[in-house]
């Protein structure tokens, strides 16, 4: 017999931003359930953004404990190389996402949410039926908020399998290739395959553009193409993947630049990182009666849909395809259900890559304000020049903060930095946007020392035109 469900709010797609969706809903007093499924947490915290995290800083301890082997380094020595086991790396890796997973089960449920671990299936906009272990749940809904995600895209003629990975794959491995082959120079591809880089794996990149991390300016990411060419590794750019083909020299991967020339690169493992789409085939999308734009969901300011009652979020509806994007998104949707007044629209969301080393953009680049006719300043500090950079390593790799400002205000329009660590910074970046600082906002406030938060005062003085230490 089919179980029946009336519901305030459905939510459809447990991760960051269905989940914050549906415990905002149920905090707001609406009846909601969510329905997942797979399992709760989404592709950020099952198979993507956290566990690739956990992931990245095992490679890099392991990386870390080489070369203190032999004669040593900062007064530690190793007798003997230290040996790495993937699989309980892997192991430990699951720890976290379950225990992630749990706690988000546990705050939907303070939440009052009903989970329904099932996938949704709808009829019209308003009804679903939701395929679960213990039968079907039919689901009336009076709002309805899409959350569906979005998948690794692939490549028609090398099609994934037993040597072919998408980042999925590229998580849940037990043994480190010898040799692997990465298809797409993006963040994804370059974060896991620096991973497997500092785990052991000889290292080869294919990019069908003319330079790597396309979101970033060159600027940025010059410390990062400084480190593969430390590390001996190999990008070829203007070259297009063709096929993977075993013959009796060994398993390769036949590839082809823009002049036509044709060669192949031998690899054991070949990682597929060319991007994601938006999930939207296989729920019912075509039957809800929603406007698509391009290969997204079409929302407004408020992420509503053409269909009354109905919304999207994150990367359902375009980019940036960011899980940080999409639990704003739900987040606010829950409460334009509950009547509150609300629109999405930051200043800017910042993007973060966890190479080697990290990259943070917030808001406009120069050439970006340039290209609107802005006429700026802009002020840069090296965290070479940083006493707690330097102390913990982190001063040698050409890293930096910029900060882009307009001319005649000092508003400040972008603050993008490479280096270690960079990352725990972005929330500063993104708060002196979205609150409208300027440079003498940065230059003024009192930073702690010794930190690396230090370089944003001094980068905001270099560009009024009296740094400190630089």
């Amino acid at each position: 017999m089919t179980e029946k469900i009336e519901t305030d709010v459905l939510v459809v797609g447990g991760g960051p931003g269905g989940y914050v969706a549906a415990i905002r809903a149920g905090q707001l007093g609406l009846k909601t359930t969510l329905v997942e499924a797979d399992r709760l947490g989404g592709t950020c915290l099952i198979r993507g953004c956290i566990p690739s995290k956990a992931m990245i800083h095992v490679a890099a301890k392991f990386d870390e404990l080489s070369h203190h082997v032999g004669a040593g380094k900062l007064g530690i020595r190793l007798p003997q190389a230290p040996q790495f086991d993937l699989g309980q790396a892997v192991d430990w890796k699951e720890t976290i996402v379950d225990k992630l997973n749990t706690g988000v089960a546990a705050l939907l449920k303070r939440a009052k949410v009903r989970v329904v671990l099932g996938k949704a299936v709808f009829s019209d906009a308003k009804n679903c039926i939701a395929s679960t272990a213990n039968g079907e749940v039919a689901i009336n809904a009076k709002h309805v908020i899409l959350a569906t995600g979005s998948i690794v895209a692939g490549l028609p003629s090398i099609p994934y399998g037993e040597h072919v990975w998408s980042s999925t794959e590229a998580l849940l491995q037990r043994d480190v290739p010898k040799r692997l082959a990465v298809i797409g120079a993006g963040y994804i591809g370059l974060e896991l395959g620096m991973a497997y880089a500092r785990m052991g794996s000889q290292l080869v990149f294919v990019e069908a553009l003319d330079r790597i991390l396309t979101l970033f300016d060159r600027g940025l990411t010059k410390p990062v193409e400084n480190w593969l060419k430390q590390r001996h590794i190999d990008v070829h750019l203007n070259t297009r993947a063709q096929a993977l083909i075993d013959g009796p020299d060994g398993r390769a991967l036949e590839v082809k630049t823009t002049d036509g020339t044709l060669s192949r690169l031998y690899c054991d493992k070949v990682l597929i990182a060319v991007g994601r789409k938006p999930a939207t085939q296989g729920f019912g999308l075509e039957r809800m009666a929603v406007d698509m734009e391009g290969p997204f969901v079409k929302v407004d300011a408020q992420c509503r849909t053409s269909m009354r009652g109905v919304f999207a979020i994150g990367d359902l509806v375009g980019e940036p395809m960011l899980a940080h994007k999409a639990s704003a998104q739900g987040e606010m949707v829950a409460e334009i259900i509950a009547g509150h007044r609300r629109a999405f629209a930051p200043v800017a969301i910042p993007a973060v890559c966890f190479t080697e080393p990290e990259l943070v953009g917030v808001g406009l680049t120069p050439d970006d304000a340039k290209a609107q006719g802005i006429d700026i300043i802009v002020g840069q500090f090296p965290f070479a020049a940083n006493g707690r950079s330097l102390a913990m390593q982190a001063g040698a790799d050409g890293g930096f903060v910029r900060i882009t400002a307009r001319a005649d205000n000092h508003l400040v329009l972008g603050i993008h930095a490479v280096g270690a660590h960079v990352s725990e910074l972005s929330g500063e970046y993104a708060l002196a946007l979205e609150m409208g600082a300027r440079l003498e906002d940065l230059s003024g406030t009192i930073h702690a020392h010794p930190t690396m938060s230090e370089t944003l005062p001094e980068a905001a003085l270099a560009a009024l035109g009296h740094a400190i230490h630089s």
